[in-house]
């Protein structure tokens, strides 16, 4: 009897294989957790939309919409065409905006809405001719620079006045749209100029530049007519008509 209470039978709870088994079933439990949290995570992850494709760059600078559907990214993106390419469209879009100012009266809808599309190549290209015209009539140098500053001068405070001028009246324009229209529309006179300085002939000076402030004056008048309301056209035009009067005058003392 001492004998067998003596020895220490072990129960089932203190069995290593049942302490085991015990330990492998947590186990298991507590790596089901994190298998199903990432399969919860995919599934949520797949559910989710794919961002489409990235809009495509614009090539003009006033153009950002396009059609809804599909969109030709390749035709529209320019970031990997030549550089021959990319200048040769520039040169057609400023030919095509010459054009529509050279041709007021005749001019489309479509025109108009091509001036709308605004670059600043056109004007820069226009002022820089003009400044060179203006600065090859003065009598020195000093009074040369003056001549070539003052048209960059004026073109860029008439621009401001006039968006300025069409925001109060209501209008929407936005100030690099303004640069664009009163730029190319400045073509005229700079042909004006050009002439008169190979003729000089002072009757003569005076009828170009009239004809050439004319010319402007109307084409620029179809575009800004469009952006203020119908009965504050004339309000609209007049800082316009101003601006132009100011580069005649320029070229008449010159």
């Amino acid at each position: 009897a001492v004998f067998v209470e003596a020895l220490d039978y072990p129960t089932v709870s203190d069995h290593p294989l049942s302490a085991i088994s015990t330990m492998g079933v947590a186990d298991l439990e507590e790596t089901e957790i994190p298998e199903k949290e990432s399969l919860h995570n995919a599934v949520s992850l797949a559910s989710q939309p794919v961002p489409g494709p990235a809009s495509a760059p614009c090539f003009q600078g006033g153009s950002t919409q396009f059609v809804s559907g599909d969109i030709d990214l390749e035709r529209h993106c320019t970031l990997h065409e030549p550089v021959t390419e990319t200048i040769m469209r520039d040169l057609r879009s400023i030919k095509e905006k010459l054009v529509f100012v050279m041709r007021p009266m005749k001019s489309s809808e479509a025109g108009a809405h091509r001036l709308k599309d605004w670059d600043l190549w056109g004007p820069l290209i226009l002022c820089l001719a003009l400044g060179m015209i203006l600065a090859a009539e003065a009598p020195t140098s000093n009074q040369a620079s003056y001549a070539f500053a003052d048209v960059f001068v004026i073109v860029w405070v008439g621009s401001a006045v006039v968006t300025l001028n069409a925001l109060l009246l209501e209008g929407k324009v936005s100030f690099f749209q303004t640069v664009c229209v009163l730029g190319y529309c400045l073509f005229p006179l700079v042909v004006a100029a050009f002439c008169a300085m190979l003729m000089r002939i002072d009757w003569l000076k005076v009828v170009f530049v009239a004809l050439g402030l004319t010319w402007a004056a109307s084409a620029s008048a179809g575009f800004v007519s469009e952006l203020v309301p119908l009965e504050r056209k004339l309000l609209g035009l007049y800082p316009v008509w101003l601006f132009y009067v100011a580069i005649a005058w320029m070229i008449l003392l010159a």
